[in-house]
């Protein structure tokens, strides 16, 4: 019997209808798996976003998992904020809405939170609050579609990776750390053949060099060697293969970044049955001890240079407090500035009274040669001297106040502009760099000190430091040498105005006087000599000494010169007129001044006189046809040293000489009184012929014999009188 169409229709539908109820089984079954069997929470949100299915997983989470879910809540058709606190909720409700509004999927959503104080009921040990410091979930959101596409809801899926980024975190933590180790103290190893070539591939050195696989191959482990060391490591590489000896270089290697590490390489032969098969290096980067030990060698360059500076800068002090004239202080400028820094050039400029224009000076007789200014032939470039308003090295730091450098000649044309560069390099071809210091006294220039170098110079912060500090002395120095060349002057002129312009004129008497100021330390003291005529034809000759020096010096001796004349006119008598001085000195003078005076009244006609000392060095006598001595009047105390005063005749016969001066003459540090009479008197001994009878031979010989091998000290005077023998 055949079957019915209808029969088969109905036998198919009912096929149809088990087999979707088979499915829809299957399904159920198979979100029921998810539900309760899954290791991660599963949740199914109707559209108001109210939880509707939760599996087992998710319960766990929510009941204290870490997630702010509330303990005994339950969650079934809640919200989530109303089971959820905190950052959860506020993270996952805003997905779940965008996912119910544009239908898409939002997955890899990661949410973190402080771990529990507790652990949630059935979480492993490893999530208990001492293992992690806090929880981390990745969450997905799907959309949950019914039959036609109609939004029915969310799912979402939360697993919890606390533990699996744990692990990836403590294996990351330990291979950083076994990098980092590895890369600090492991050295990095490779092998060569036995004829050193290279053997297998050396990755590890490769990383460091650079280094192509076909590049190591061909060249090996040495053509990454630093090309300043390339020949000796060479040598070294190839005498230890010769005689297997191991191999222990330091070098330089060339590195993959282009630059260069300090390498210390070691190779050891590993032999069998007594031949070297092959090598074992090991390179150890030692860049960063090297480095040091650089660095600390050059730390002890600069201490070393800086207390070198510092010796330097207290021994410019003594001398520049020893240095009396601006020229001085000039000379010990361009000496410490040449030993200190290196300084080829050196000038010191004084600003004029108006501050308009920079006068350079000249540095004191130097025997060294010392060049003071920049012209190659060492004379003067600015022969008419610097406008301070025109650019230029100097002229800058006296108008700014401020130091000036220029390291290198770009420098110069930046500051100076191209003009003005080109003028200094004039005044000076050979120079490369420059530096300008004011000279700064009471916060105002006095001057400026100039450094020129004939190479390009770097100063470092130390050198700056200490040719800032060397101008400030060279200030110091300037200022108290200007004040004393200014004292100096008027004291000289002063002195000087009170000196005889010229000496009476007599047939019957020669005479000859010098005046020598001392030229170092104090310049102008209180020596001085007098001539004058006296009432019936007779002349006054006086030779003093006033202590001290300088202005009161210079004025103290112009009142005992002044008064001496007033009392010689009044009475002539030499014994009359120091006993007048002495009343003068006790009324005017301090107790602790005294001068010293040798007085002579001579007539010209006869040659007779009297004469009286009051302290002062004995005359030397060249009497005619007999040895030269010295005088035996007794001489009595000094000015100031009250005392009876006596008076000796005194005669000089046709062809006699006499000679007056001043303890200058035969006094110094070196030579005491006792010993300078005596080489006085050897002197006149040896005077050549004719010369006692010239007074001016005559003392131009003794200062020549008696200063020759001394510094002098003090002011020096002389007064010759020689009486001409007929046919003279």
């Amino acid at each position: 019997m055949v079957p019915d169409a209808r029969d088969t229709a109905r036998t198919d539908t009912a096929r149809t209808g088990t087999a979707r109820t088979d499915t829809a089984l299957a399904d159920s079954a198979l979100f029921g798996a998810l539900i309760t069997e899954v290791p991660f929470g599963v949740a199914f949100l109707d559209a108001r976003l109210r939880l509707r299915r939760a599996n087992e997983a998710l319960r766990a989470l929510l009941r204290g998992g870490g997630t702010g879910g509330r303990n005994g809540v339950n969650p079934v058709g809640r919200r989530l904020a109303e089971v959820l606190d905190g950052e959860f909720a506020a993270v996952l409700e805003p997905a779940l809405r965008g996912v119910l509004d544009d239908g898409r999927p939002v997955t890899g959503l990661e949410v973190r939170a402080p771990a529990p104080a507790e652990p949630a009921p059935g979480a492993p040990d490893a999530a208990a609050p001492d293992a992690y410091g806090e929880r981390v979930w990745v969450c997905a959101c799907l959309p949950v579609r019914g039959p036609g596409g109609a939004m029915l809801g969310a799912a979402l899926i939360v697993q919890d990776e606390t533990v699996r980024r744990a692990v990836e975190d403590a294996i990351t933590r330990r291979t950083e750390r076994y990098r980092s180790l590895v890369e600090a103290t492991t050295p990095v190893v490779w092998t060569t053949a036995a004829d050193g070539a290279a053997g297998e591939d050396a990755p590890h050195w490769r990383a460091v060099t650079g280094q192509t696989p076909e590049a190591y191959a061909r060249g090996g482990w040495t053509a990454a060697v630093h090309p300043e060391d390339y020949d000796r490591v060479a040598a070294e590489w190839r005498d230890c293969m010769r005689d297997g000896r191991v191999l222990e270089v330091d070098c330089r290697v060339l590195t993959a970044s282009g630059g260069r590490r300090h390498f210390e390489v070691r190779a050891v032969p590993i032999r069998r049955d007594g031949a070297v098969i092959e090598w074992v290096c090991a390179g150890t980067d030692v860049t960063g001890r090297r480095d040091a030990e650089e660095m600390r060698g050059r730390l002890t360059g600069q201490l070393s240079a800086a207390a070198l500076r510092t010796a330097r800068l207290q021994q410019a002090t003594s001398m520049l407090a020893e240095a009396l004239t601006v020229g001085e202080v000039v000379r010990v400028i361009v000496e410490v500035g040449q030993s200190a820094v290196g300084v080829d050039h050196c000038t010191v400029a004084l600003l004029d009274e108006g501050r308009t224009r920079l006068t350079p000076v000249a540095p004191a007789d130097d025997p060294s040669g010392a060049d003071a200014g920049p012209g190659p032939d060492g004379s003067d470039a600015w022969p008419d001297g610097i406008a301070v308003a025109e650019p230029g090295v100097m002229s800058a730091a006296a108008r700014d106040g401020r130091p000036f450098v220029a390291e290198n000649p770009e420098e110069l044309r930046r500051q100076l502009g191209e003009a003005a560069a080109a003028a200094e390099r004039e005044r000076g071809p050979a120079e490369q760099a420059w530096v300008a210091l004011p000279l700064l006294a009471a916060g105002a220039p006095i001057g400026v000190l100039r450094f020129a170098f004939t190479r390009t110079r770097f100063l470092t912060e130390d050198e700056q430091v200490f040719l800032e500090a060397l101008a400030g002395q060279c200030a110091l120095a300037v200022e108290r040498a200007l004040l004393f060349e200014r004292e100096h002057r008027t004291a000289e002129q002063l002195q000087r105005s009170l000196l005889p312009g010229d000496l009476p004129s007599s047939p019957e008497l020669r005479m000859a006087a010098r005046y020598d100021p001392v030229t170092r330390h104090v310049q102008v003291g209180g020596d001085w000599y007098d001539v004058f005529k006296l009432p019936g034809g007779r002349l006054a000759v006086v030779v003093g000494d006033v202590m001290g020096k300088g202005v009161l010096a210079a004025a103290i001796m112009g009142r005992v010169r002044n008064a001496l004349r007033a009392l010689a006119l009044t009475d002539p008598r030499p014994a009359a007129v120091l006993s007048g001085l002495d009343r003068l000195f006790s009324a005017t003078e301090d107790a602790e001044q005294f001068t010293t005076v040798a007085y002579l009244v001579i007539d010209p006609a006869t040659g007779r006189g009297l004469y009286t000392s009051a302290g002062h060095p004995p005359p030397l006598l060249l009497p005619a046809g007999a040895p030269p001595g010295l005088s035996d009047v007794e001489a009595g105390t000094p000015l100031g040293w009250p005392s009876h005063r006596q008076q000796a005749s005194f005669s000089l016969a046709p062809g006699d000489t006499v000679v007056l001066y001043s303890d200058g003459l035969v006094e110094n540090r070196r030579r005491g009184v006792d010993t300078g009479l005596g080489d006085l008197v050897a002197a006149a001994a040896e005077l050549p012929p004719g010369a006692a009878a010239d007074p001016g031979r005559l003392v131009d010989h003794l200062v020549a014999r008696l200063l020759a091998g001394y510094e002098q000290s003090d002011d020096v005077t002389l007064l010759a009188l020689h009486v001409p023998a007929s046919g003279e």
